[in-house]
């Protein structure tokens, strides 16, 4: 579909009506597609559909005003804006709720988000920037409600660094900072924390965001006085509004089926973002949801008769077609013509897009009843494999899951037989899993030559006469070259600025590089995370600080539902190469010294775990990931700054492989696991336990995600034939995970002469004091005893019974 911009202040009548018809063939289209989707869905084609029907007017006037370089952070209601900038077909929307496979018919995300969802492609095929200013940008929409907010800001942030910094090369992510980024919400989901979150930092910060709630007094079923004081989110908000003396946003309230009124808002809401930097909120209200919050039920169920006849009136594409014939653009036979017209395109589009999802899958069935057919003939149990392959037949509509069933179940019945009809079908079914299990499982990570596990080592070097300083030295020399060395990077956190962080691993480098790349943020780690993954979707190299690992839980599901599934939900068609630094592990206290790794591990597949020992080893991180593309965790050491270290003459340039562990004792013995600061505890309980004759080799991890990627912990257990994994997480935390990687993926099972132990903390948060932090995780006595216990099992000769 052609976008229709045109923001012409002089132009013809006739061209008025030109480009107000094509507004509304637009609008029309969208609304179609909405309501022969939802058919799709209760007709079994489709597994979900939610859809922007009754919010297609609003997002015409929003489109005039999205210029190329902007950037969209939306949610599921925004295909008609997505049709009126030429970013959706008819057919792309049918393959999105299809979950269409292919790229170029699914270009939102290869069918790996249902339909709704919508994303640009701001990488090639080979993984590097397209030139964003040439384009309009949509980030890919996640489903968690408000989940899109702290995106929000930081892809506005980007703007403001883009104008005020110099030195970034902006050739492909801006024009002096003059995109504004769009965002989207519903008005029920303004009750979420992140919205509010969001909203006061973009009032702090002042950028050029511009916020728009689709206001159709319902979240779901329930009614905005449930949601929302007074029931009304601009009036609440209205202390944001700037005044001469103070800074905030530009507040607007239009009704959503006002056309006219619409298209103004919006022009202004772009001026004053663009031009200012300042923030805008537009309260679009009297909006309607024709057809429910989604295909999972009805409106008709919580919504009154008159409420219902009020929606069916106010409806903005009813509201549009009477401001047209009243204004003599179109008269009422003309404008069913057209919605005629209308109506048979969408079915076509609809009817392409079901033939490009089901053809491929139509032929892939048809090799497989062939096979199936063969080797009914050549088996003696042919009957039952025979019905096996006529239901697959039978079926009108197949899925890949009902071909594979019944290929594999097929198998079963020749077990016991040898033939070259059951060696072609197993071979198929392999290859066949192969082939389309990447369809639905690839590009979690890079693919393009930047990939981090693609960087190369580079040690660190001494000079002969090194001095030996606080490890924050280390750190803070590093981050000095890196800022020396990236003009795009920048940090920002809690205590990051003014004071240099809370271990003075930033000291000085605010007054260096400037308050906007060192950066004081206040407590809000959702949008700092946030306003990391923004920036880093168009082209800066943000570190985002979160002050301790514990407060991590308050970004946590942002890692998780977005910034780990960004390369992965668009097909490697965007990335955000944001590094999260953090400090963890031994403080004492129950909020200051969790070791949260298990839910970590578990919850942010799709970005780097790492877990360096020392302030060098953690520089090393640093340096790989900046010149890498993929996003990592870097969880410092929190009693590790003060300790000494030698001051590397390389700084700026060695780098830490990811996932590689490393060696730091050498034994015979068992081999010991571990990493970050429990390491130290490992290294003096391995010194005291040579005293008594047993000599362990110490593994350091390094790499949570990913792990020991050259297995070389089984070649160390080949040689111990015994294993424990210390970690300060609790019992089936990350040293579960640890025991999990070395026994099922490396096969170390084999080697063991002794049952793998794993050493972890106790069940709940360290208590306060030094005393809490001995008796909540494992001591140097804890790892001494466990390790000996394991040998007295083995040699209780040599090593009798300790207690």
């Amino acid at each position: 579909m052609k976008p229709n911009t045109n923001t012409k202040t002089e132009i013809t009548f006739e061209d008025f009506k030109t480009e107000v018809l094509n507004d509304y063939k637009t609008v029309v289209t969208s609304r179609e597609c909405s309501l022969l989707g939802r058919r799709e869905v209760l007709t079994g084609k489709a597994k979900f559909g939610i859809f922007g029907d009754g919010k297609e007017v609003p997002q015409i006037a929003w489109a005039k005003a999205f210029q190329n370089g902007d950037f969209r952070s939306g949610y599921y209601r925004d295909q008609t804006f997505m049709m009126a900038i030429g970013e959706l077909t008819i057919e792309q929307f049918f393959a999105g709720l299809y979950a269409n496979t292919n790229l170029k018919d699914e270009p939102m995300s290869a069918g790996r988000q249902m339909g709704g969802h919508f994303a640009t492609h701001s990488l090639d095929e080979n993984g590097e920037w397209k030139n964003l200013t040439e384009q309009k940008n949509s980030s890919a929409d996640i489903s968690p409600t408000a989940g899109q907010m702290p995106r929000l800001l930081g892809l506005a942030q980007a703007s403001k660094i883009y104008r005020n910094v110099k030195g970034i090369d902006t050739t492909k992510f801006s024009k002096e900072g003059n995109e504004v980024a769009w965002g989207t919400i519903g008005n029920a989901s303004t009750s979420e924390g992140l919205f509010f979150e969001t909203i006061n930092a973009a009032g702090v910060l002042q950028v050029p965001m511009v916020i728009s709630i689709w206001d159709d007094e319902y979240g779901i079923s329930v009614h905005a006085r449930h949601q929302t004081t007074k029931e009304n989110i601009s009036e609440i908000l209205k202390g944001f509004q700037r005044d001469e003396n103070n800074n905030g946003y530009e507040i607007f309230r239009v009704n959503g089926w006002n056309y006219a009124e619409l298209i103004d808002t919006y022009q202004r809401a772009a001026q004053v973002a663009r031009k200012e930097h300042v923030p805008v909120m537009i309260h679009v209200n009297e909006l309607t949801q024709p057809q429910g919050h989604s295909t999972s039920g009805s409106h008709e169920r919580y919504k009154d008769a008159d409420r219902l006849a009020w929606e069916a009136e106010y409806d903005c594409n009813a509201q549009m077609r009477l401001w047209m014939i009243d204004n003599n653009i179109a008269t009422d036979e003309e404008l069913k013509a057209i919605e005629k017209g209308i109506k048979k395109a969408v079915r076509d589009g609809k009817k392409a897009a079901w033939s490009a999802f089901i053809d491929p899958i139509q032929a892939e069935r048809a090799e497989a009843v062939s096979l199936l057919e063969r080797i009914a003939n050549s088996s003696t149990n042919g009957v039952f494999i025979s019905k096996l392959k006529n239901d697959l037949a039978a079926i009108d509509e197949p899925i890949r899951k009902d071909i594979l069933t019944a290929t594999r179940k097929a198998l079963r019945y020749v077990l016991s037989e040898s033939s070259a009809e059951k060696t072609e079908l197993q071979n198929w079914i392999t290859n066949y899993i192969e082939t389309i299990q990447s369809k639905y499982s690839s590009h979690l990570l890079s693919h393009s030559k930047k990939k981090a596990l693609n960087q190369t080592e580079v040690l660190p070097t001494y000079d002969a006469n090194a001095e030996d300083v606080d490890g924050r030295l280390v750190l803070r020399d590093n981050f000095d070259a890196i800022f020396g060395n990236y003009p795009e990077a920048l940090i920002f956190g809690e205590d990051a600025g003014h004071i240099g962080d809370v271990n003075q691993g930033l000291e000085g480098l605010q007054a260096k590089y400037g308050e906007l790349r060192v950066s004081d943020t206040g407590i809000r780690e959702a949008t700092i995370l946030g306003s990391g993954i923004g920036m880093a979707m168009r082209g800066l190299r943000p570190i985002a600080e979160i002050q301790y690992l514990d407060y991590i839980l308050y970004a946590l599901q942002l890692m998780s539902d977005d910034l780990a599934t960004v390369h992965y939900r668009t097909k490697g068609r965007q990335k955000a190469p944001l590094i999260v630094r953090t400090r963890g592990h031994r403080l004492e206290g129950i909020w200051h010294s969790g070791s949260q790794m298990g839910g970590i591990l578990n919850l942010v597949r799709g970005i780097h775990v790492l877990v360096p020992r020392n302030m060098t080893k953690a520089a090393g991180f640093y340096n790989t990931l900046l010149e890498s593309d993929e996003p990592a965790l870097v969880v410092e050491c929190l009693n590790g700054y003060r300790l000494k270290e030698k001051m590397p003459s390389n700084i700026g340039k060695f780098k830490t492989p990811i996932g590689v562990v490393e060696t730091v004792k050498e034994g015979e013995d068992i081999t010991l696991v571990s990493y970050g600061s429990t390491l130290r505890l490992v290294e003096q309980a391995a010194k005291e336990l040579q005293e008594v004759g047993i000599n362990a080799e110490i593994i350091d991890v390094q790499s949570l995600l990913p792990f020991d990627i050259n297995h070389d912990i089984v070649e160390s257990v080949a040689k111990t034939n015994r294993m424990m994994v210390i970690d300060e997480d609790v019992s089936g935390g990350a040293s579960a995970y640890i025991l999990d990687e070395i026994l099922n993926k490396q096969n170390a099972y084999q080697y063991l002469d002794s049952q793998p132990k794993t050493l972890a903390a106790k069940p709940h948060r360290p208590a306060y004091g030094t005393d809490g932090d001995y008796f909540s995780k494992p001591s140097v006595e804890d790892i001494f005893e466990a390790i000996y216990n394991v040998m007295h099992e083995a040699n209780p000769v040599d090593f009798p019974r300790l207690r």
